[in-house]
Order: structure tokens, then C-alpha cells, then sequence
């Protein structure tokens, strides 16, 4: 027989407590999960939870009665070019009967720019020579009869001040003295536009260097008058009487203040008229 041999009791404790220590470590390799996937080794597409989702189309209140106010102003200062060549028909209201129908040019030559001062659904209601005072003229716009712009600046006129205010947005950009309707032909109140850019010279000394015509009427011309009844804003040769109610109607204005308006305003621009 062999001889069996022992090992020394310190060499067995050892041993004893290497083999203690190899299967404790075994055992938590197959209990523990793996180590997480590095954050480098992550996926792209990452996911965005629902409730954020949900909250991004929400509009700020504020910013959206903003773009509304915008919207509004805007609708102010649209206007209507009728192309050339068409003709377009006006209603008494939306879908309502025919009361008028405009011809791409006026009756001075200009082309025809209506000034849009209401909207009804896809109709808007124009200002135009061919109806009386207060009246608009509603169609509904077509891009093959009408091209759509916007016009950047308003004249508001003021009679008791007798003045007239070029405005951009909120901002005033030149007041002038005016002269206005004399007692019992006095300028006539309400909503018109500017419909031509004319020369003076070509219809006298009278109306100075130039004539802002606007689509408005009046309809108290004094006694013997026979200059027509168009409202329009223009120069004069008598430059003493700006300031002062002696017109049939028109607003005067001195002979350089005009000149900055024949080249700041465009046709269709807004003209309101207050008292």
C-alpha cells in the first residue's frame, strides 16, 4: 500500500478558505445582472414621455392674442389690384346682388387699388368711387381677377385739430396742417382710400402741385360748383388759408408737404377722417 499524506494544518485552513472564497464569487456571478450598457453605447433614438408630448402645441395665451392684434392690423392695411384686363363685380353683401362693377383702371387713368375695410368669412368688403359714402363693396377674391398686398402706412385727418397725421403701424411719422370744408360743405367723416396719384398742373393752380384723390364723395358742394364731387387731399397756390375751413370739401396741404406724400403713400392706402 502507498502512503497516504496530510498536509500541515495551516496549508489545509488555507486551502480551505481559497475554495470558500471561489464559490462565494461563483455563486454572485450568476445572481447579479450584468453591468449597465455604457452611456456611449446607448441608442440614438431616445423617447420623449407622453405628457410632454401633449403640452408643446399649447400656445402662450399671451403670444397668441399677440398674432390675433397682428392679424387685425393687417386686415386694415390689405388691398385689393385688380389685374389687368378683368373686371370685378361688387355685391351689397356677401352673396348679395351685383351693385357695381370695377374696371382694372380709374376714372384718371391710375390702376384700379381697392382698400379691403371688412372680412366676412372668405369675402372682404372694399371702398370704392362707384358707391356712396360709408358703403363697401363686397366680393370674394379671386387670383385670376386680383392680386393680394399690403400696404404699410394709414392717413387719419382730424378736422377739429385740422390736421392730418402719416401713420406707420403705431408710428407717426409727419403731421401737417390742412384747410377743410367750409360751413355747409364740409368734409365729409368716415373710411375712404387713396385711389390716384395725379399731377396739380394738369388741373389748374388751384390744387397747387399735386392731388391725392380719394375714393370718397361730397355731397354738399357749395352753390355754382362745378369742380366735381371727389374728395381729395391736395396742394394749393394760396398757402395762408391752410389751417382754416374755406374748401368745398377737399383738405388742402402746402405744396411740400404734399410732395413727402405723393412719395410715401401708395395707392389704396387707408384715409380716415374724424371729426
Amino acid at each position: 500500500m502507498g502512503r497516504v499524506y496530510t498536509l500541515p494544518p495551516a496549508i489545509a485552513v488555507l486551502a480551505l478558505a481559497a475554495t470558500l472564497v471561489a464559490a462565494a464569487t461563483a455563486s454572485r456571478a450568476r445572481t447579479e445582472p450584468p453591468d449597465p450598457v455604457p452611456l456611449a453605447a446607448a441608442p440614438a433614438t431616445t423617447l420623449v414621455p407622453r405628457a410632454r408630448l401633449a403640452a408643446r402645441p399649447r400656445a402662450h395665451p399671451a403670444r397668441s392674442a399677440h398674432r390675433r392684434h397682428a392679424r387685425a392690423h393687417d386686415r386694415r392695411s390689405e388691398v385689393l389690384a385688380i389685374r389687368r384686363g378683368r373686371t370685378v363685380e361688387l355685391r351689397s353683401r356677401p352673396k348679395g346682388g351685383v351693385v357695381a362693377r370695377i374696371r382694372d383702371h380709374t376714372d384718371f387713368g391710375s390702376p384700379t387699388v381697392l382698400a379691403v375695410a371688412a372680412h366676412r368669412g372668405s369675402w372682404v368688403g372694399v371702398t370704392t368711387t362707384n358707391l356712396p359714402n360709408g358703403q363697401l363693396g363686397w366680393l370674394k377674391p379671386r387670383s385670376s381677377d386680383v392680386t393680394r398686398r399690403r400696404v404699410g402706412v394709414e392717413i387719419v385727418v382730424s378736422l377739429s385739430r385740422r390736421s392730418l397725421s402719416l401713420k406707420a403701424g403705431r408710428r407717426t411719422v409727419r403731421t401737417v396742417a390742412v384747410a377743410i370744408g367750409r360751413p355747409g360743405s364740409e368734409t365729409p367723416k368716415g373710411r375712404f382710400a387713396v385711389t390716384d396719384r395725379i399731377s396739380g398742373a394738369a388741373f389748374g393752380p388751384y390744387y397747387g402741385c399735386c392731388i391725392l384723390a380719394l375714393s370718397g364723395h361730397q355731397p354738399h358742394t357749395p352753390a355754382g360748383w362745378q369742380g366735381g364731387d371727389r374728395l381729395a387731399i391736395h396742394g394749393t397756390d394760396s398757402p395762408g388759408v391752410i389751417g382754416t375751413a374755406v374748401t368745398a370739401g377737399c383738405l388742402r396741404a402746402s405744396d411740400s408737404d404734399l410732395h413727402v406724400l405723393m412719395q410715401r403713400v401708395p395707392l389704396g392706402t387707408p384715409v380716415v377722417i374724424r371729426g
